[in-house]
């Protein structure tokens, strides 16, 4: 069997996705995700001018060798484009893989090591109050483990509380990028005492989490963690930036609150010392973004030798193919400890068919060959892509601060 054809696909069904289609000359053919939210043009160029034109004529079997290809050998390595692109590839030979052997993708990994992968959805509200109503809501769907994010007073446009109940995660934003006010005292402020709200009326029945999204230094992350320590989260998200891992010692010698990080992470190099030197207890890194499948199983088998579980990274803002490789991985691993999802409005369901569901609780994948799902590519090319960004944060004093 050979690569024929690379096919990449932009299309904007709610929000913008970059698609790569692999085609073989045995008629079976493959879908993978490469989108990078904001930057979505520059991986597609990426991928059809200097990754498709060395793809052809490959034997589409020889995963690890095409991944080591694209990887090492073009000397200009990682990074959020190039490992974007290459996790769109990479998704899409897996896809073949298991279409050729008639399994699931799970079933090539080493087969079920569990039903279900335990997944969390989010939860927002301008009031304590909203927030509470929201999680009750979510907790009547089936879910066990929930994000709790609250607005911040005196501030605007809070991150993760944007997006209103109802509203398709990650869809289309304005052309020039939404600008938040923010202020990191008044955030520390807030969200202990949401947290003293939600426990004192919902109890300990639900698992609560919380994101802070890399915006505070390394003290006040340690100081927030401690305050956070009587409400027994199920871990706190992304405290800091990923630039000076060795910061998360000082939140460990802080707290014993469980730790997740790696969002912004793009190979296993990024996320070895945390997990060696046992820093976090959740790895959390993007599928579509650190090169596929193929390291993110590496990935998880360093993680499983320290004990830290996986918590892949699932939002509105990468294609239902990421999701399906997602759940795949989580069924096949050990260490698998939570996953985030998102519900996909119905455009983009029409448009990629078929992925993972959600059962009481739980995310799921069926049992067709490869990832489960497929593109409508003569719908998709009705959804024309529209220029997008993520949003900005800006202080009181005007400076940017990090998003």
């Amino acid at each position: 069997m050979k690569i024929t054809n690379v096919k990449v696909l932009v299309t904007c069904p709610g929000r913008n996705y970059v698609l790569v289609k692999i085609e073989t000359d045995e008629g079976l053919y493959g879908w993978g995700d490469a989108t990078l939210n904001g930057r979505e043009l520059s991986v597609a160029s990426a991928l059809e001018n200097h990754i498709a034109p060395l793809l052809i004529g490959r034997d589409p079997d020889r995963i690890e060798d095409t991944w080591q290809m694209l990887f090492r050998g073009t000397y200009w390595r990682g990074g959020p484009v190039l490992m974007t692109a290459l996790a769109g590839v990479d998704l899409a030979l897996w896809d073949i893989k298991g279409k050729r052997a008639g399994l699931p993708v799970y079933s090539l990994l080493g087969g079920k090591t569990r039903e279900g992968a335990l997944a969390y959805s989010h939860c927002s509200g301008e009031s304590f109050e909203e927030v509470e109503d929201c999680i009750r809501e979510r907790m009547e769907q089936g879910f066990k483990v929930l994000r709790a994010q609250v607005a911040v007073p005196g501030t605007h446009g809070t991150y993760g509380t944007a997006v209103k109940r109802g509203e398709a995660v990650g869809s289309v934003r304005e052309a020039a990028p939404f600008v938040e006010q923010w202020e990191p005292s008044l955030y520390l402020k807030v969200v202990p005492p949401l947290f003293e709200h939600l426990r004192s009326t919902l109890g300990d029945e639900i698992a609560l989490l919380h994101d802070i999204h890399e915006r505070l230094n390394p003290v006040q992350a340690s100081q927030l963690a401690r305050a956070l320590e009587p409400y027994n989260l199920f871990f706190l998200e992304d405290p800091l930036r990923p630039e000076h891992k060795e910061s998360f010692r000082l939140i460990r010698q802080h707290t014993t609150i469980p730790i997740a990080m790696g969002e912004l992470f793009h190979t296993r190099w990024d996320a070895l010392p945390l997990i060696t030197e046992q820093l976090i207890d959740f790895i959390r890194c993007d599928i579509g973004h650190i090169g596929g499948l193929t390291e993110a199983r590496k990935i998880a088998a360093i993680a499983e030798t320290y004990n830290v579980q996986t918590a892949w990274h699932g939002p509105g803002d990468i294609a239902p193919m990421t999701h399906a490789a997602n759940v795949h991985l989580d069924m096949a691993i050990p260490n698998f400890g939570v996953q985030e999802m998102t519900f996909f409005p119905e455009a983009t369901q029409e448009v990629i068919t078929g992925g993972p569901y959600f059962e009481d609780g739980y995310m799921k994948v069926t049992d067709a060959p490869g990832l489960g799902t497929d593109v409508n590519e003569a719908l998709a090319a009705k959804y024309e892509y529209k220029s997008a960004y993520l949003p900005m944060v800006r202080r009181f004093d005007g400076s940017v601060h990090d998003w």
